[in-house]
């Protein structure tokens, strides 16, 4: 509970730094409170998890561990974020101070055990970044990706309420444990409590963006500046499919032969929709956006294989991808500051301007991609063991055709960086801040480590 107190405080400590106008001050600040908060979640670790707060939320390992993930990847997004934010904008402190609120949102959504801190939890961490997205009011494609969220962010959520009113309705109840006693001794669950599993689940549906209720995400993505996206991509989507999976794989397990095959026509469709539009696009930010909806895809089959290994898989999985992600962000702010573009063309010939930040980004890639020795192919690999342990061999048979067309997108940027003729605006060097070096190195490094020895990681949970 330290955690959330923590940074609850930090947010508006941060806007009273800006307010004196102690610009210097701000990322120092913030850096340290993350540090006090993540000494808060791994002081809890050996602490007996049980319900706090009349049952509001649970700091269990599960809590824990996505939690500080959240934490770590949200220090190296903002480790990039001081030149960054002082080009855009005069007033930096708003933006430390959304993401810190933002992150609190997500940590109540990762530890909740009652529907009423899950329904906070989602609107602390979107509101926030409703603001996020659009907070560059003089450019368009901002104030449209910021329409866009907003709108599609409150339909979700009526879906959602409207979700939990009737499992409520049905259960008189909305404490996880409470609720997984109706579901296992329940012998005549009420019709509309299935009506409202069908609800919460499009509204978490929603959530994490999969398809088809996709529509918002590559508008967004494309319009919000680099960094925000970075964090939409890797923090909130981590964060939703825990939402995700604490539901559905602990407390609605003995009625999976309703919600699963809605579940898989989810996938497929995501799969598809998700690699072909990532296949067609000219622009790198909006292939990393639907390519976003395609591992959102992946993901989801830790919530259909139910297993004691799907939280594992779900924590390797959202590692590789959240510091891939990372990478590839990175590189796409210092391309587009030299260059002023964001399509693939303007990634010629870097292997040539900065050979080190071309091998990075080509680590970043084949990550993505799931090419072997690297923490994106443990990942996706153990999404698919998952999936295969439970005979789900058509679903398998398609992840595998859209995994090999996830690999000629991604494999287009290698052949741009080393193959192609650089642009003749790009000129001939390419400068790397050496904030940007740490945060690039640790990630790249991180991924290879993942990938070549994963019990690192698997063992957590």
């Amino acid at each position: 509970m330290g955690a959330i107190i923590t940074l609850g405080i930090l947010g508006i400590l941060i806007l009273y730094v800006g307010l004196y106008k102690a610009k210097n001050a701000l990322l120092p600040v913030t850096l340290l409170g993350l540090v006090v908060t993540l000494g808060f979640l791994v002081s809890d670790w050996q602490k007996e998890a049980l319900p706090l707060y009349n049952g509001m939320v649970i700091f269990d390992h599960l809590a824990l561990t996505f939690s500080i993930l959240c934490v770590l990847v949200t220090g190296l997004i903002l480790l990039l974020s001081k030149e960054y934010f002082n080009r855009i904008s005069s007033n930096v402190a708003e933006y430390y101070s959304l993401i810190i609120f933002s992150l609190l949102g997500a940590i109540l959504v990762n530890a909740y055990h009652n529907f009423a801190m899950l329904f906070i939890g989602i609107e602390i961490m979107s509101v926030a970044l409703y603001i996020l997205v659009g907070i560059r009011k003089n450019d368009l494609a901002s104030n449209e990706a910021s329409l866009k969220y907003f709108l599609m962010g409150a339909f979700s959520t009526g879906f959602l309420l409207f979700g939990i009113a009737l499992m409520y309705g049905a259960s008189g109840t909305f404490d996880l444990a409470a609720l997984q006693t109706y579901v296992a001794t329940g012998t005549d669950i009420s019709p509309i409590f299935y009506a409202g599993i069908l609800l919460v689940l499009c509204g978490l549906c929603f959530k994490v963006g999969v398809a088809p209720f996709h529509f918002w995400t590559p508008d967004v993505y494309d319009g919000a500046p680099i960094l925000i996206t970075a964090y939409m991509s890797t923090v909130v989507k981590i964060a939703s499919f825990i939402g995700f999976l604490r539901l559905f794989s602990e407390v609605l397990v003995p009625l999976d032969s309703f919600w699963t095959p809605v579940l898989l026509t989810v996938i497929i469709i995501t799969l598809f929709v998700g690699n072909i539009s990532a296949l067609m696009q000219s622009s790198f930010k909006r292939m990393m956006a639907y390519s976003s909806v395609s591992h959102a895809g992946y993901m989801l089959f830790a919530i259909v294989a139910i297993g004691a290994t799907s939280a594992s898989s779900i924590l390797t999985y959202a590692t590789a991808y959240a510091l891939a992600s990372i990478v590839a962000f990175t590189a796409l702010i210092l391309v587009k500051r030299k260059t002023g573009s964001d399509l693939f063309e303007s990634f010629n010939g870097l292997a040539k301007r900065n050979p080190w930040l071309a091998a990075v980004v080509t680590v970043a890639m084949l990550s993505l991609a799931g090419i072997p020795l690297t923490a994106g192919f443990i990942g996706k690999f153990m999404m698919f063991n998952n999936v295969m342990g439970n005979y789900h061999v058509v679903l398998l048979v398609l992840a595998a055709i859209n995994a090999a067309i996830g690999v000629y997108y991604y494999l287009r940027v290698v052949v741009s960086m080393y193959f192609k003729t650089e642009n003749e605006n790009a000129g001939s060097d390419l400068p790397i801040p050496t904030n940007y070096k740490i945060v690039l190195t640790l990630a790249a490094l991180l991924t290879i480590i993942i990938g070549v020895y994963p019990d690192c990681l698997i063992g957590l949970l």
